[in-house]
């Protein structure tokens, strides 16, 4: 059974299954929160929104508003979020849109801290972490374990790759491979994210193999086709790196915006 606050506006037509909403909350009737989810003080949550299990909303969050483009004209878009997700205070996610998949993800296990801005189109992973103040455009993806620094700013329709770092302060106008880590205004490369790579058990040979890998593409003056080529002889000879050099290679290949150089 759902735990309201009094003084919170709940739509009669929303789902809440065991959930507690605090004071002044504003919940419209197209949301849908899964069990054991904690919704905070004077939270807003519209539009189609559906949440999942075990989230924490902190005080002040808007989610599930309509997006910040002209172009939208109030189509049924969605806002979909996962499970055991922290999202801080004063956050904002905003639904889809139409010109892309309609839909805004965010996955589970994410630690989103103050004040972040997620919004149309976005698609975000597993256990991500944004630090305070990070703003993502529209239909930016960002990858599994990636990390965003606090106070950075990520242009529209950019990819951030899984287990990449962005550091604080940052201004990321192209791709960001997965493993690496970036920093500046707009943002540079600065090699293999080691120590994020070593606190999720990656062993020292795919950390070796993945040093090798930057290295091709960025110290050897190659072209992208031929970086890509030369990932897949390494991936070819090195069974335990060989699917985190395919995912590097893949990444490379698809990019439309180029890469952080």
């Amino acid at each position: 059974m759902a735990r309201v606050h009094p003084s919170a506006a709940v739509d009669p037509q929303a789902e809440l299954d065991d959930v507690e909403v605090g004071p002044f909350a504003v919940i419209g009737p197209h949301v849908r929160i899964g069990a054991g989810s904690v919704i905070g003080a004077h939270t807003v949550l519209g539009g189609r929104t559906t949440i999942g299990k075990r989230n924490r909303i902190f005080p002040h969050s808007a989610l599930g508003g309509v997006p910040q483009d002209m172009k939208y004209a109030g189509e049924p878009t969605e806002l979909v979020i996962g499970d055991d997700n922290t999202i801080r205070e004063f956050c904002t996610m905003n639904l889809g849109t139409v010109q892309d998949q309609g839909v805004t993800r965010i996955g589970s296990n994410n630690w989103i801290m103050a004040y972040v801005h997620v919004a149309h189109d976005c698609a975000i992973g597993n256990h991500t972490i944004m630090a305070n103040n990070a703003q993502l455009a529209g239909h930016v993806q960002v990858g599994d374990w990636a990390i965003i620094g606090g106070m950075s700013g990520v242009h529209q329709f950019v990819r951030i790759g899984a287990h990449a770092m962005c550091g604080g302060g940052s201004t990321l106008l192209q791709d960001l491979p997965p493993f690496v880590t970036c920093s500046g205004v707009p943002a540079d490369a600065h090699g293999i994210n080691v120590e994020g790579l070593k606190r999720r058990g990656f062993v020292a040979e795919t950390i070796t193999a993945l040093r090798r890998a930057y290295k091709a593409v960025y110290k050897e003056n190659r072209t992208i086709a031929d970086a890509c080529g030369v990932l897949e002889q390494m991936a070819a000879s090195g069974a335990d790196a060989a699917p985190h050099l395919r995912a590097l290679r893949d990444f490379l290949q698809s990019s439309q915006r180029g890469i952080v150089r």
